[in-house]
């Protein structure tokens, strides 16, 4: 599967959707599956291999990660941020269709309400029914790679492949009981940080055993033993979608504004190499490696009404320095002079890069 959209997420949670993908789905009990036995290595060699480029499906999520709750949502400010955070709080439902790499549709089901991210080769509307609003804006042509998301979202094939390119070895890959997700049957590869210096305890990753598309993740906390983040699918066909659903005609009474997309800035899975470095127009550097690194925005990276408003302060605790999110897997650490520290490590780690430890 291709990369997600990150251009889509609001800088206020860009670290951790980064980080960790916040989509989660409650274990699926079932009869016992009993697969040839595969190595770690030849499951990874699976999804690489797999050649599912069309589908459709359901993908449900919870996340726990100890966040207030935040579906109250905000002014009208920061109402963008509100709901890439509650996405991140609580069970939400989504349905995807996919039909190769550059048309894709994702409907957020919300309260007697949804939001559609459509794109149809060069063109990507976004529909937001409560707010009878739609955006509109034009990928460049030989822009093939990336998706458009709503905040938040992302497919457990995106989340994998974003674990998948972070393996290092720093990391112990095992695979785990045979399990079936969507009625199919799958190997679930293990990955499990070698050191102490991280939140995240382990990610497992159920791999359908036929087309090695993954189908689940699970991401648990350090300590724990029931995931905070999982995201699954629950229905799959992967045939193509009828074409009919990548077909968008704005309604006659909503508001449509044009938006440019901005320039990508730093490709997925290029962060991680960037050691004390930036990227391009990348405005952040990373410090650390691994499962250990922080991410550092510069000042002015969140806008100053984000900062200001109500969900702030419920989000945020005040820390020595500045103000802390805090969740299980992921702490993000706003600066007294407006820089951010990200990462899924200890707040006292981002502390100390802030002040240059």
């Amino acid at each position: 599967m291709t990369r997600a959209w990150r251009r889509w997420t609001p800088a206020a949670v860009v670290s951790v959707v980064i980080a960790a993908g916040a989509l989660s789905v409650p274990l699926q009990a079932g009869a016992a599956v009993d697969l040839p036995d595969k190595t770690a290595q030849e499951v990874i060699a699976m999804v690489g291999e797999s050649t599912v480029r069309s589908l459709s499906g359901t993908v449900e999520q919870t996340s726990d990660l100890g966040l207030p709750d935040l579906s109250a949502g905000g002014s009208s400010a920061t109402e963008g941020a509100a709901s890439a955070l509650e996405l991140l709080t609580g069970s939400h439902i989504f349905r995807v269709f996919i039909d190769g790499p550059d048309k894709a549709r994702v409907q957020v089901m919300d309260r007697l309400a949804e939001r559609d991210v459509i794109r149809n080769g060069t063109d990507v509307w976004l529909w937001d029914s409560r707010k009878n609003a739609v955006s509109h804006a034009v990928v460049p042509p030989h822009d093939k790679g990336d998706r458009p998301t709503p905040d938040g979202t992302r497919t457990p094939a995106d989340l994998a492949q974003r674990f998948l390119d972070a393996v290092d070895p720093g990391t112990t890959v095992t695979v785990d009981t045979d399990t079936e997700v969507a009625g199919r049957t799958a190997y679930e590869l293990v990955f499990t940080p070698r050191r102490s210096d991280t939140l995240v305890g382990s990610v497992s990753i159920a791999v359908d055993s036929e087309t090695g598309l993954p189908l689940r993740v699970r991401v648990t906390a350090r300590n724990e033993t029931t995931p905070a983040f999982q995201s699954a699918f629950t229905k799959l066909n992967v045939q193509a979608p009828d074409a009919d659903l990548f077909s968008f005609e704005p309604p006659p009474s909503a508001t449509v504004k044009e938006r440019a997309l901005p320039k990508p800035t730093a490709k997925d899975g290029e962060i991680a190499g960037m050691n004390g470095q930036t990227h391009g127009d990348f405005p952040g550097k990373v410090s650390g490696t691994g499962w250990e690194s922080v991410l550092e925005l510069p000042a002015g990276t969140l806008p100053g009404d984000l900062t200001a408003s109500p969900l702030y302060g419920q989000a945020t605790e005040a820390v020595t320095g500045g103000r802390l999110l805090s969740t299980s897997l992921v702490n993000v650490l706003i600066t007294d002079d407006g820089r951010v520290f990200a990462g899924s490590v200890p707040a006292s780690r981002l502390q100390a890069a802030a002040t240059g430890g």
